[in-house]
């Protein structure tokens, strides 16, 4: 098994129950998760040293969050504290045609704050094999945008591979930002996973495939994959490929591509489903430990999807499934029927 470390934000969720809509709530679900967060869980999960690196305020909010990571096993030694608050986000989870919702507060969190000196990326970094951040990381902050790229630096200087999953945010910076921090930071990256919008939000590259019509043909991502991995080097590239019938149903699969050969995964369809936020990150710490234990992209690609499906049956945003169970359904048991 491997040692991943992860970078970024948790924060605290808030949602009403089950389907129930924000204005007729007079409680919500308290739970925490954020995309890297969420893939050091994943790693946890299936065996992996993972460690989550931020910054979270002193006060039991904070305490909270730590406590939430270390219940999944996650390594939370390099947690900074301080700084006044843990960000928010509420969720109104969408049924059939009407979509799920998130509304943000998390200006000025305790990570959008830090600086460098509440982190030694050196020592977090030490003995490391695997380092993953998304672009939600640097979208927050200026700050938090420097300290993406300290760490990315450190991990270089270590021989660690480093992950990217592009992830744009609309509701916290538009595409000319975007592409101004994370252009230059695409030169630490080695394994870059992205989705249609997110290749042309973040980086300027547009899928020949029209996703809102349900097209998710992968032979459109064919030439952009090629065009990013000759501009950045990269040496691995993948990308789910989701299918959005209705909030309650979405087809998925992926696709990943070594610089020889494009691998196609099975496809699922998933209905209905429980709660896909976290999807995507689920996706990312599968296929972070599918390459550390395969070394295969096309098993590792299969372990992700799997895993990633099984993701939007799971209330939350971390993906609580094992090993066995992810490569169970990539096996194709698929029936659901009760393990005794």
């Amino acid at each position: 098994m491997g040692k991943v470390v992860t970078f970024g934000e948790i924060m605290l969720r808030l949602s009403p129950a089950g389907t129930g809509r924000f204005i007729q709530s007079e409680a919500f679900d308290v739970i925490y998760g954020g995309g890297e967060a969420n893939v050091a869980v994943s790693c946890a999960n299936y065996g992996d040293t993972a460690l989550f690196v931020t910054k979270l305020p002193k006060h039991e909010i904070g305490q909270a969050a730590v406590n939430a990571l270390r219940r999944y096993g996650v390594n939370t030694d390099y947690i900074a504290r301080g700084g006044d608050r843990v960000g928010i986000y509420y969720c109104e989870t969408g049924s059939a045609m009407r979509p799920s919702k998130v509304i943000y507060d998390r200006a000025n969190s305790a990570i959008a704050e830090a600086d460098p000196e509440d982190f030694d990326f050196d020592a977090i970094m030490e003995g490391a094999d695997w380092f993953h951040w998304s672009g939600i990381t640097p979208a927050i902050s200026d700050k938090a945008a420097e300290l993406t790229k300290l760490a990315c630096q450190a991990a270089k200087r270590h021989g660690v591979t480093v992950s990217c999953d592009l992830n744009y945010r609309k509701k916290l910076w538009t595409p000319e930002k975007a592409q101004s921090i994370m252009t230059p930071l695409m030169e630490y990256v080695d394994v870059c996973i992205t989705n249609e919008e997110d290749a042309e939000k973040c980086l300027g590259f547009k899928p020949d495939s029209d996703v809102e019509a349900g097209n998710t043909d992968a032979s459109g991502y064919y030439t952009i994959f090629k065009q990013m991995m000759e501009k950045f080097g990269f040496t691995l590239m993948a990308s789910t490929l989701r299918e959005s019938y209705s909030a309650s149903d979405n087809g998925w699969k992926a696709l990943i591509y070594d610089g020889n050969e494009f691998y196609e995964s099975k496809h699922y369809r998933i209905t209905p489903i429980v709660d896909r936020v976290g999807g995507g990150d689920s996706f990312s710490g599968g296929l972070i430990h599918g390459m550390l234990k395969f070394k295969d992209p096309k098993k590792a690609l299969e372990f992700a999807v799997a895993a990633s499906a099984l993701k939007h049956e799971i209330y939350g945003d971390f993906n609580l499934v094992s090993e066995e169970e992810a490569l169970s359904l990539a096996e194709g048991n698929a029936n659901g029927r009760v393990q005794r």
